[in-house]
């Protein structure tokens, strides 16, 4: 691989992807096609009451009895109708959904940044990674600026995992997605700060979630309890009236000797005594429940889920999403001094002291958060605008140096410069790091302490606001070489 002037990869050339795409193939999750408008009907006919309906009603219409054929056919007709409009819905509206969650990659080909579709990424390819992109394959990191990913896909972690660039040490084996410091990145994560360049080492079926997703793929599909006892009772039932109907048509047709009369006085027989209602009654309430669940956009595959959903007793959740909205808000701001200021939702004037650690903790967060503490800090802003509150926006200010989150010191430095030259230093972190770096004395670190416990005992989560000083024209290469001062929780 090649690199620029500027020390940045070339990446492959577009032949080259072009042949690796026929050699390899596309970089796709394996799992099963669509399924056929056939197979629908053949999966559905394989209930055994349906078999002996559509058996009848042929029967009746062979000898010329239209009335009971087209009765039997119909009760058969319907059932299969229900059950494929409702399957069919689903499958088109699960495909729906996966084209609109189809990735798009940004990738260095020719020595040039195109985006292209994830499904036509290559080993060898270098991805662009920024706060917010899915991770669309597996490979290491040829740079990691502060880059931090979110591997909960793989891991059921929802504490992001922080990367660092290859070195010589880290050999050619891919590492197991999870913990701090790894210099490989997931296909299915996503990058929740930083950046990065990653050399794509495995595509499609091949990275660690298409391993996740062909042992998926190789699952049958167990029939419900309720589908198991109805069969078995069809079976008991056409048992019966098989062997009684015949018993029937042989007494008839030996003591009148009319046989077509005796064969159609055994279907019937056997027709009266089979509970034919019993899987049209069965697939109607079914389908009604996945309606009813589609209505509040939960989508049943298939029918039989119904019944497998309403036997369940404990249901186990993630709460992310789903109880909680993963949305952060500005709950309370706290001067060293001791004063505290609640933020309701209508909060709209703050005294100045207040104001200066809100605008410190906007300078502090990138210009278009994805982190959901940041928009947290973005949204007050928003609300507090009127009242002189610093941000990039209202001080025509450009982002000069990041000072990333690291695991030796957990806080991030802005240095912001505005249009007359004059820096802004903003820090925001964990409030033992923010102390830290402000070199507090053991007083002063004892009431941080003491202020930090009287906000987590309200369930807070607590961060530390610095502002930052430097004189000098070349900023150092440390945060730790600046000097702080602390300014509020």
């Amino acid at each position: 691989m090649h690199a620029n002037l500027t020390g940045e990869p070339q990446g492959l050339t577009s032949s080259e992807a072009s042949l690796r795409l026929d050699r390899d193939g596309p970089n796709a999750l394996p799992g099963k096609s669509r399924r056929s408008v056939f197979s629908l009907a053949v999966d559905v006919l394989k209930e055994p009451m349906l078999l002996l309906l559509l058996g009848g009603g042929l029967i009746y219409l062979t000898l010329g009895d239209i009335h009971d054929a087209l009765m039997l056919l119909a009760f058969a007709g319907l059932t299969v109708v229900i059950q494929l409009v409702q399957e069919g819905r689903t499958d088109r509206a699960i495909a729906a959904l996966g084209e609109l969650g189809a990735p798009r990659a940004t990738v260095i080909r020719d020595g040039h940044r195109v985006s292209i579709p994830a499904p036509t990424i290559v080993r060898g390819d270098v991805l662009v990674l920024g706060e917010g992109s899915r991770i669309a394959a597996d490979g290491w990191l040829l740079r990691a600026d502060g880059f931090q990913a979110d591997e909960a896909v793989l891991t059921g972690e929802s504490v992001p995992v922080m990367k660092r660039a290859r070195s010589g040490d880290d050999g050619n084996e891919p590492p197991l997605p999870g913990g701090d410091g790894l210099a490989y990145a997931f296909s299915g994560s996503l990058a929740v700060r930083g950046t990065a360049l990653m050399e794509v080492a495995q595509t499609g079926a091949r990275t660690r979630i298409g391993e996740i997703g062909q042992s998926l793929a190789q699952l049958e599909t167990g029939a419900p309890r309720l589908v198991l006892q109805t069969r078995k009772l069809v079976r008991w039932f056409a048992v019966a009236g098989i062997s009684v109907s015949i018993l029937a048509g042989l007494l008839y047709g030996l003591l009148r000797g009319g046989w077509v009369d005796a064969l159609l006085a055994g279907i019937a027989l056997a027709m009266s005594m089979l509970p034919e209602e019993l899987p049209v009654v069965l697939t109607l309430f079914l389908t009604m429940g996945a309606l009813r669940m589609s209505r509040v956009r939960v989508l049943a595959r298939r029918g039989a889920a119904i019944e497998t959903l309403g036997a369940a007793t404990v249901l186990c959740t993630d709460k992310t999403g789903t109880l909680t909205e993963n949305r952060m808000a500005i709950a309370e701001l706290r001067l060293p001094d001791g004063r505290a200021a609640s933020v309701g939702s209508g909060a709209t004037a703050f005294s100045q002291g207040f104001a200066d650690v809100a605008g410190l903790g906007v300078l502090a967060c990138l210009e278009k958060p994805f982190d959901p503490m940041e928009a947290a800090f973005h949204d007050l802003a928003g609300q507090l605008l009127e009242n002189g509150l610093a941000t990039p926006q209202t001080k025509e200010m450009e982002l000069e140096r990041q000072y990333g989150l690291g695991p030796e010191l957990l806080a991030v430095t802005h240095v912001w410069r505005g249009p007359d030259g004059r820096r802004i230093i903003a820090s925001k972190g964990a409030p033992e790091a923010i102390a830290e770096l402000c070199g507090m004395d053991d007083a002063a670190r004892q009431q941080l302490i003491d202020a930090v416990g009287t906000m987590a005992r309200e369930g807070l989560r607590v961060l530390g606001i610095a502002e930052g000083h430097w004189s000098r024209d070349i900023l150092p290469d440390s945060q730790r070489e600046l000097r702080f001062t602390f300014r509020g929780l």
